[in-house]
Order: structure tokens, then C-alpha cells, then sequence
């Protein structure tokens, strides 16, 4: 079915969309959120507090993380510029099967690439865990990640993020709202996790059902810093049990130089260790974030 002013359509998208190169780790895309200067990408694009952002003019900017969720892969930028061509945002919550999708990057050196697909579907994805994920049978490539899964009319259903199978993965619009509309934030602990049963959850004298297993621990994060390891598996805050990922996230916020004393299991598994780790204080110290 032909789209009246698809050409269009994707010319905006293209205008919308960055080009970000991450010193020595290769490159990514981002979406202009807001015409001030707000860029959103996934947070594996952008490791480091600064990165270069590449406008679809040409233009380069220094641009500073002002937020980011590693969990769910999200960051958020910021370039001293104005006047920027922000794209529109849908409500991923009204994505059904079957829709067209546009996905638009720089995948392997290729700068404003398109491809699109269908809607397959929005929700989990078996094996990784509780996040909810547009997933769409466009064709990926590395490089696409952080650009924008959008829908017929161009409004952005999504940030592009992974493949599985056959299938691209992108994190719903609304996820990326909640992020942009809570401001900036340094919660940084340096982690990736995957929820899990706690190994001996019968232990009465725990009082632990529920873990986050930590799947990497980044060089140089606080959570490396108070010695936390691969393997290790979160708890909870100081007797707070910990019931779902978000749970962590809550625990991180804020934007000031705190402390978070996290309780966790080693080994073998036989008895339940507290650690502290020094958290925050990232805007102050770099006038940005790094997570």
C-alpha cells in the first residue's frame, strides 16, 4: 500500500536523526527529542560523560549525558544548539501488529540509512526478562542502535536496540518519556543484571526470594569500586528485598554524592554480605554524567 508523502516522511526522520561517534568504540545513533538541544540513544552507545554528536547537516557538537538507565539501555544528551528538527513521538502503548515500521541509523559507515518492516508485536521477550520491546522485522545492522523505529507517519514507536533472531528490538516510546519527563539524573552503578529465584530462597533466616545476578560490572563504575563481581547477586538496600529491576532504579535516584548500602550473595551462596558503595555526584564533579 502506498503511503501519500512517504518520501517526506523520511526525509524528517533523517533530519531527526544523529550520527553519534563514541571515542574509540565505534559509533551509534541518536533522535533529536527536543528542538533545544535533548538527544536520546541507548546507553551502550555513549560509555563515557562526553561524546561527539554529528547533525544530518554536517554540523559536529560536543554533546554531555545528562542521564542515563543502563538497565534499560537508555541515555539521555544534550548540545548547545537550538532550532534542532526534534521528531514527534507516538504512544507506544497504541502499537498494534501489522503496522508499518520505518527504522532509520547509520548502520557500518552508512549515514541516514532506511529499512522498514511490520509490527510484529510490543511485550517481553522470552529469555530477557520484564522490559517490554517493539519488536519489528526491519533489518539491523550495527550502527542502527539508538535510532528511531517510527511508525507510518513518522512518529517515533521506539529506539532501536537489538536484534533477536530475525527480529529487531526497540524500547517503547513511552519508556523513553519517562526517562526524558524525570530530568537529569546521575544514578550510576556500573551494572548490567537479569532478575532471578535467589539460590536457598527457603532460608527463612534471609528473608530473600528475589535477585538482580550481575551479568557485567563496568571498569571504573562504583559498583567495581566498592568490589562488587560478575556473579554476585543483588538483594536489596539494608533489609529493603528487592521484588522487580525497577526496585534498583529506585534506589539510584538522585543527582548528589550519597552512599547505597546494597546487600548481596557470593559463592557459594551460604550467607548474605553488605557492601557500600559511594554513588553520585557526577554532575558536580564533570558538569555531566557517566555511566
Amino acid at each position: 500500500m502506498a503511503i501519500t508523502g512517504f518520501g517526506e516522511i523520511a526525509e524528517q526522520l533523517r533530519r531527526s536523526t544523529v550520527l553519534i561517534h563514541s571515542r574509540g568504540q565505534g559509533g551509534g545513533s541518536g533522535i533529536i527529542w527536543s528542538s533545544d538541544g535533548v538527544i536520546v540513544t541507548n546507553a551502550h552507545v555513549v560509555r563515557g560523560p562526553h561524546t561527539r554528536v554529528q547533525l544530518w547537516d554536517s554540523r559536529e557538537f560536543e554533546a554531555a549525558v545528562t542521564s542515563r538507565d543502563s538497565r534499560r539501555d537508555l541515555a539521555v544528551l544534550r548540545i548547545d544548539t537550538t532550532n534542532l528538527p526534534a521528531a514527534s513521538a507516538a504512544d507506544s502503548s497504541k502499537v498494534r501488529p501489522g503496522e508499518l515500521a520505518i527504522a532509520i541509523g547509520n548502520p557500518l559507515g552508512f549515514v541516514g540509512a532506511l529499512t522498514t518492516g511490520v509490527i510484529h508485536g510490543v511485550g517481553p521477550i522470552r529469555g530477557l526478562g520484564w522490559q517490554s520491546w517493539v519488536q519489528a522485522d526491519v533489518r539491523l545492522a550495527p550502527g542502527n542502535s539508538g535510532g528511531p523505529l517510527a511508525e507510518a507517519r513518522g512518529s517515533v514507536i521506539g529506539i532501536n536496540t537489538m536484534v533477536a533472531g530475525r527480529l529487531a528490538l526497540a524500547i517503547p516510546s513511552n519508556t523513553i518519556k519517562d526517562l526524558v519527563s524525570a530530568g537529569p539524573s546521575d544514578a550510576w552503578l556500573g551494572v548490567n543484571v537479569r532478575p532471578l529465584q535467589v539460590p536457598g530462597a527457603n532460608r527463612r533466616d534471609w528473608g530473600y526470594t528475589f535477585g538482580l545476578l550481575l551479568l557485567e560490572v563496568e571498569p571504573g563504575s562504583p559498583a567495581a569500586s566498592a568490589s562488587l563481581l560478575p556473579g554476585d547477586i543483588l538483594l536489596g538496600t539494608e533489609g529493603k528485598p528487592f521484588a522487580s529491576p525497577d526496585d534498583l532504579s529506585r534506589a539510584l535516584l538522585g543527582s548528589s554524592p550519597r552512599i547505597l548500602r546494597l546487600e548481596f550473595l557470593r559463592g557459594d551462596y551460604v550467607r548474605v554480605r553488605r557492601v557500600t558503595v559511594q554513588i553520585g555526584g557526577q554532575i558536580a564533579s564533570r558538569s555531566s554524567v557517566a555511566a
